[in-house]
C-alpha cells in the first residue's frame, strides 16, 4: 500500500468514523476504488487506524475521561453503624460513584466484547462483501430518515444508567455487520433510551474508545501470530503511524462538525447520503461492475 493510498483511506476513516454512515463500509469501498489488495495487513490496517480517530475523542473530551467524581457517599458515622456486609456494599457503591464514567463504559462495552469473540469468524467473512455494505447502507439510511420522529420523546438532562448503557452496548453489536455504522447503532440505541441527540452522540464517541482499543489490540495480535507477522508490522510501521496521524487530525474536525450539525438538524441528511451511496453501489453491481475486493 502506497503512502498516497494510506493518506486517502485514513482521511475516509477520519471523516466517517463518528458520522452515522459506516467508516468500515467506506474504507472497503475506498480500498476497492484505489485497487488495494485485501491482504492480512490491509485488513488489520483498516481496524488499527480507527485507533487514531478514537484518540481524538480523548483529546476533545479530556476532562470527561480523566476527571473522577469527588467526595464520599457515606460519612464515617454511617459506616460505623453498618454491618460488615453493609460496609462492603457501601465501599463498592462509593467506588462505582467515583468512577461512574468508566463503569458505564465498561457495562456498555461488554456485549460487543462477548459477541465479537464468539462470532469473529463470521464477522471477518463479511468484511470484504461490498454488496452487504451497500444493502446495509440503504437500510440504515431509511432508518436515519425517520429516527428523529421515532424517538422524538426525550428526557432533557437524563443521566445514563447501567441499564441504558447496557442497552446501548447491545445496539453496538449490530454494527459488527459492515455498512451498519457503529456510530449510527449506538446513537439510535441511546435515543431509544430517551437520551437527547447530543447526549447519545457523545456517549457513542466515548464508547468507541474501549471498543476500538480492544479491536485494535486483537487485530494486531492476530496479525502478529501470522507467519512473519512481526516482520510485516515492522515493514509497514510508517504506514500504520501515518494512517493513525491523518485519521486523528481529520476526526478532530469531523467530531466538531457532527455534534453541531446533528444537534441542530438531526439525521435526515445522513439518511439520504446513505441511501444514495448504497443505491449507486447496488446499481453498479447489478450492471456487472466488479466491486468486490481483490
Amino acid at each position: 500500500m502506497s503512502l498516497i493510498q494510506t493518506i486517502i483511506i485514513a482521511i475516509v476513516e477520519g471523516l466517517t468514523e463518528f458520522l452515522p454512515v459506516s467508516s468500515t463500509g467506506h474504507m472497503i469501498i475506498a480500498q476497492n476504488m484505489l485497487g488495494v489488495q485485501s491482504t492480512e495487513f490491509v485488513k488489520a490496517f483498516t481496524v488499527v487506524i480507527q485507533l487514531g480517530a478514537i484518540l481524538s475523542v480523548i483529546v476533545l473530551y479530556w476532562e470527561r475521561f480523566f476527571k473522577v467524581n469527588p467526595g464520599k457517599i457515606f460519612c464515617t458515622t454511617e459506616m460505623k453503624s453498618m454491618s460488615f456486609g453493609g460496609k462492603i456494599v457501601a465501599a463498592v457503591k462509593g467506588i462505582l460513584y467515583k468512577y461512574d464514567f468508566y463503569w458505564k463504559l465498561l457495562v456498555a462495552f461488554i456485549p460487543a466484547a462477548v459477541i465479537g469473540l464468539i462470532f469473529i469468524d463470521q464477522i471477518n467473512s463479511l468484511l470484504e462483501n461490498v454488496l452487504v455494505v451497500a444493502i446495509m447502507l440503504v437500510i440504515g439510511g431509511v432508518l436515519m430518515l425517520f429516527v428523529d420522529q421515532i424517538f422524538k420523546k426525550v428526557d432533557e438532562g437524563q443521566k445514563i444508567t447501567e441499564k441504558k448503557a447496557f442497552m446501548i452496548g447491545l445496539a453496538q453489536c449490530v454494527a459488527m455487520i459492515p455498512g451498519v455504522s457503529r456510530s449510527m447503532a449506538t446513537i439510535v440505541g441511546g435515543m431509544s433510551q430517551r437520551l437527547t441527540r447530543k447526549t447519545a452522540a457523545e456517549f457513542s464517541f466515548f464508547l468507541a474508545v474501549p471498543t476500538m482499543c480492544a479491536a485494535t489490540a486483537y487485530k494486531l495480535l492476530e496479525l502478529a501470530m501470522e507467519p512473519n507477522g512481526f516482520d510485516i508490522i515492522k515493514e509497514n510501521l510508517v504506514v500504520l503511524l501515518l494512517g493513525n496521524v491523518v485519521a486523528f487530525v481529520v476526526a478532530m474536525l469531523a467530531i466538531k462538525f457532527f455534534i453541531g450539525f446533528v444537534t441542530r438538524y438531526g439525521f435526515r441528511a445522513f439518511g439520504w447520503y446513505r441511501i444514495i451511496v448504497g443505491g449507486i453501489i447496488i446499481t453498479l453491481l447489478l450492471s456487472g461492475y466488479n466491486l468486490e475486493m481483490i
